[in-house]
């Protein structure tokens, strides 16, 4: 018995560039130990596992190789463009997750999600964080998920080499720098993230992260409608929308790859 997966490379509308995401679309949920060894398996940043529940509504959970996650913005991405390139003919896609239903449609090209906002509160550095990063902090602070530190500039986010053993031992899923972007950039701010205490030393694109730099920059900026750009090695781009307590996250997507997982008895048939 087999399943098919898709690899698609979210966040951007090059192959090889953006943050790859497996799907892989089940009739039942599967064990979650054989989830969590697929995830570890295709050892991407994040492995999605999607259950369809007629009429456009579907069960979504997110795996990094380590561990299942509450949310995942690039995942979610990739499971929209899958089952639209599958034949889905519903205009919106409703996922059910441990963070709620989130929406996704297409306008302008782009896939857009609608996701809750996660906006930062202003703390303490958490222990071990200034040594870990070894950057100088602007601002610092906490949001649902993860520690945002705000530097000088988009060169200090571009030189930051931060030591991943020291940032796993820090108390969040993840730690994101960001900054205004450059002086005649296309984008408004940029950023990095990286989540070793998930098992992801530093993530190519993170949607999530986006759900907190959204309402950070908008207030700082005084709009609601921005365009970020993650400075990793892959690199991508998110464009966002604040809309109350909800971010509208836009990205593009480039299929990669399909194929076949081979299934163990107790897990279920393809949908």
């Amino acid at each position: 018995m087999t399943l098919t997966f898709d690899q698609v490379d979210a966040f951007t509308e090059e192959p090889f560039a953006g943050n790859p995401a497996a799907v892989v679309v089940v009739s039942e949920w599967p064990d979650d130990s054989w989830m969590q060894a697929v995830a570890t398996e295709m050892n991407l940043s994040e492995t999605a596992f999607v259950l369809p529940r007629g009429g456009g509504e579907h069960g979504l959970r997110w795996f990094t190789p380590a561990v299942e996650v509450a949310l995942c913005g690039h995942a979610t991405l990739a499971s929209a463009a899958v089952l639209w390139r599958r034949g889905s003919a519903e205009e919106t896609l409703v996922f059910h997750s441990r963070s709620g239903p989130l929406r996704c449609w297409r306008r302008d090209g782009w896939i857009e999600m609608d996701f809750p906002a996660t906006p930062p509160v202003e703390c303490e550095p958490p222990a071990g964080l200034d040594e870990a990063l070894g950057v100088e902090p602007r601002w610092l602070g906490r949001s649902r998920f993860d520690v945002v530190v705000e530097v000088a500039d988009e060169a200090a986010v571009r030189a930051a080499r931060p030591d991943f053993q020291r940032l796993a031992e820090v108390e969040a899923r993840g730690v994101m720098l960001t900054a205004l972007a450059a002086p005649g950039s296309p984008h408004d701010f940029v950023s990095r993230f990286f989540a070793p205490r998930a098992g992801v030393a530093e993530d190519p694109v993170t949607g999530s992260a986006h759900c907190c730099l959204a309402p950070f920059w908008a207030e700082r900026l005084g709009r609601r409608e921005l365009l970020g750009r993650q400075l990793s090695q892959r690199g991508g781009v998110v464009r966002v929308r604040v809309e109350g307590d909800r971010v509208v996250l836009g990205g593009r997507a480039a299929h990669v790859a399909s194929g076949e997982l081979l299934v163990p008895p107790r897990a279920p048939a393809a949908s």
